[in-house]
């Protein structure tokens, strides 16, 4: 029968402890918060059939805005920032498990002495000369007894891993702008062209209605509405025109590139995309899982939690283990000859018993920052909840908000083509048929400013959901 002796008994027992409270999962949410299985806004505006899609600007099948996301996904520098710092964070995991390997190291050291034969005393004639020779290696380890590395490694993954969900964050926001802008582009296009149009539906009645003044069929105040309503035009036509710009320079510093890049590829107007008939949610389970600042705040919270271990293993002793191997002596010849061989090893054993409540204050700190990490995640679910909520009513308002709209375009367009038959037959006036385009007009612009309220509702309803990252794809941008 083997016996060990007691003191390495001992020491296997405390290696396998690890100190401090051991992560259990993220806290149990409220029933309600998903008991329900869809969404208490979701009403007649999306659908369960299919689960959302990560790339929802496909959903909007504009080749011109696919290529744009696509574009900031690769070369944008908010997102490069946000690679290298996960690029950083895996780095510290890196070394922060290197921290508990052993460290050795070499050094050599060559010394020649000359000594004049005044210093011997005068007992020889000529000078000594020696030579000392060493090499030596040394090795050191500081036993992980309580786990507080095993715990600082534990940390330091949690935060890799949050750094990871961090820059699917990150791409989500790049989509969602680069989107905005897009559809803040395409609208303030159409509005500009029919901003122009209306200019010169103004300017013909205008003309119409001094011809009438001087022919003394119209009074000379009948000017001064339209003169009033040309120049509101013309300074919404000016703003306008600088909201395009600015739209263009937008979407060039999300991209990458410097203003003005854009200009010929996407001066040309084109009409707003339009949300797709159905779309798909998913539920609140889903939610959840899927958004990454959830995530965030939940490998934020384990980080947290096994800080408490790290400062928890300060209170008890520290043992390390160092070994010194040498070899040397007079001339090289010396390294030759095992005899001249030198072994060290010793043990060390250090703790701090007296510390006037330093650690104990330190594990209270830590303890305090796990509980403000835990708020802090049901803080993100609660926000996360209520921008998806948030976000479905104002896409279900806005939907119902285009339908009125249009049924307002509608009319105007229907009463274009009864003053054109009435000008036709004589009953209605140039000037008649001049008012009645320009009211159509401005229902075209109500049209067109209801219709990107809608995309860019869609666009924040696509963000509130988490969609726009994916986890192979935010790994494969890191890596």
């Amino acid at each position: 029968m083997r016996t060990f002796p007691l003191p390495l008994i001992a020491l296997a027992f405390v290696a396998g402890c690890t100190v401090g409270p051991d992560y259990a999962g993220p806290p149990e949410l409220p029933g309600n918060l998903t008991a329900a299985g869809m969404f208490h806004r979701q009403g007649d505006t999306a659908s369960l059939a299919r689960a959302p899609i990560a790339a929802w600007w496909e959903t909007l099948a504009d080749p011109a805005l696919t290529a744009l996301v696509q574009q900031a996904l690769r070369a944008s520098p908010t997102l490069a920032a946000a690679q290298a710092k996960l690029q950083g964070a895996r780095a510290g995991l890196a070394r922060q498990q290197a921290d508990g390997m052993p460290k050795a190291s070499a050094q050599a050291l060559y010394l020649h002495t000359h000594t004049p034969s005044d210093l011997l005393g005068g007992t020889t004639e000529t000078s000594t000369d020696s030579d000392f020779v060493n090499i030596g290696f040394d090795a050191a380890w500081e036993a992980d007894l309580f786990g507080g590395h095993r715990r600082a490694v534990e940390a330091a993954g949690a935060q890799a891993e949050a750094s990871r969900y961090d820059l699917g964050d990150a791409q989500i926001s790049l989509a969602a702008e680069v989107a905005r802008a897009y559809v803040g582009l395409r609208s303030a296009q159409e509005r500009h062209r029919l901003t122009l149009r209306s200019i010169g539906l103004l300017e013909e009645m205008l003309a119409l209605s001094r011809q009438r003044q001087s022919a003394g069929t119209a009074p000379a105040i009948a000017l001064t509405p339209l003169l009033g309503q040309l120049a509101t035009a013309q300074a919404d036509e000016a703003e306008l025109a600088t909201e395009v710009e600015g739209y263009l320079d937008q979407l060039c510093l999300l991209t990458g590139q410097v203003p003005g890049s854009l200009d010929t590829s996407l001066g040309s107007d084109a009409p707003v995309p339009l949300p797709p008939a159905e779309v798909a949610v998913g539920d609140p389970a889903q939610l959840l899982r899927h958004r990454p600042d959830i995530r965030v705040a939940e490998r934020t919270l384990a980080a947290a939690t096994a800080q408490i271990g790290v400062r928890e293993a300060d209170k008890f002793p520290r043992v390390s283990l160092r070994g010194l191997v040498g070899l040397g002596g007079n001339g090289l010849a010396a390294l030759t000859h095992v005899g001249n061989t030198v072994a060290l090893g010793t043990p060390s054993l250090s703790w701090t018993f007296l510390d006037f409540g330093r650690v104990t204050a330190a594990v209270d700190q830590a303890t305090a920052e796990r509980d403000a990490a835990e708020a802090q995640y049901r803080a993100t679910v609660l926000k996360a909840l209520y921008e998806a909520e948030n976000a479905l009513s104002h896409f279900g308002g806005q939907r119902r908000q285009l339908a009125r709209v249009a049924t307002a375009e509608a009319a105007a367009a229907e009463a274009v083509d009864l003053t054109r038959q009435r000008a036709t037959r004589g009953t209605a006036s140039r000037l008649d048929l001049l008012d009645a385009e320009r009211h159509q007009t401005q229902a075209l612009i109500a049209t067109a400013q209801a219709t990107a309220a809608l995309t860019l509702d869609y666009v924040v309803l696509q963000k509130s959901l988490g969609l726009g990252w994916s986890e192979t794809q935010a790994t494969a941008q890191a890596l």
